[in-house]
């Protein structure tokens, strides 16, 4: 392993907090409209950030994909965007879940709610419903915006509209705060979306990213580029002894030494500031990661 990569990856993996709060801090650059209760409607709002972030936040650069997504394939007009489309293959094949690991701004929000002391719970008999996500992404992002239309045919955002507690945190509470005709319009679609946000919460604070883990579909989307992506996550085989200490680190139930590339890695670092041998690091331009070879298991002597 080259040091300076070595010494690089644990460098990038103590910083990530900083590297979240400034990604979040560039995608919703525009505060003071965070006291004004309006939107920015800039040109540079046409284009998308890599994460998860309202469109309707007053302080929001750019646009959702996930919400633009819906938008497009909702639209009367359009049922497939080439630009979006295009956006998350590029994101994906050169990032993976390291936007979801580095880069989200709910996926910061969910990492400070779970530093807030208290007793912690682990999600690795939950593994199941880590599918939950890609269902959601095929019924709520693709399928019912594109067949449940109005009279005009046009599909509303369902995931956005229903399920993303983003919105509410971002989008619903701040407007309101600031807008009088928009607080005064709020209903039982507004309670709702706040019990979801509240339970999410709850939830962050007892398990690691249960947003992430089990709901998220962009980070289902994410997830299927995690093994082909430039970004990876590489094992040295000649140095891991096995420890496990990687494995226990990783708070997103991944073996590492086995699957370090896993879908469920959002490639935090955990694992390489754990590692007692610094067998482990970020890898640019190679999707491919060593296997440890058992050094435990006998090798024959058979000269047959």
């Amino acid at each position: 392993m080259d040091k300076k990569t070595k010494l690089l990856s644990k460098k990038v993996a103590r910083i990530r907090g900083w590297i979240q709060a400034i990604a979040t801090l560039l995608t919703n650059i525009h505060i003071p409209n965070l006291l004004k209760g309006k939107i920015y409607q800039g040109k540079i709002k046409t284009v998308c950030v890599p994460g998860l972030n309202c469109y309707s936040c007053p302080a929001a650069t750019g646009a959702c994909p996930i919400g633009a997504f819906q938008a497009v394939i909702g639209s009367s007009r359009f049922k497939f965007s080439y630009y979006i489309t295009g956006f998350f293959i590029l994101l994906g094949m050169i990032l993976g879940r390291f936007i979801c690991g580095f880069l989200c701004p709910f996926g910061w929000f969910q990492d400070l709610l779970h530093k807030i002391p208290g007793k912690k719970f682990s999600t690795a008999r939950l593994k199941p419903l880590r599918y939950l996500k890609y269902i959601i992404l095929i019924v709520f992002v693709i399928l019912l915006p594109l067949f449940v239309t109005n009279s005009i045919g046009m599909g509303d955002p369902f995931f956005c509209k229903y399920i993303c507690p983003q919105g509410v945190l971002e989008g619903a509470i701040p407007l309101s705060l600031g807008n009088t005709a928009i607080r005064s319009a709020l209903g039982t679609l507004f309670s709702f979306k706040c019990l979801i946000l509240i339970t999410v919460v709850v939830l962050s604070i007892l398990f690691y990213r249960p947003f992430c883990k089990w709901i998220c579909p962009l980070g289902a989307i994410y997830s299927l580029f995690n093994k082909v992506s430039l970004l990876s996550i590489r094992v040295d085989g000649s140095k891991c002894v096995g420890c496990n200490q990687c494995a226990k680190a990783c708070k997103m139930d991944v073996d590492v030494c086995k699957t370090p590339n896993h879908p469920e890695c959002i490639r935090c670092g955990a694992c390489i500031k754990a590692c007692p041998k610094d067998a482990i690091h970020y890898q640019f331009l190679s999707g491919a990661c060593q296997k440890k070879e058992d050094s435990r298991k006998p090798q024959s002597t058979d000269n047959n």
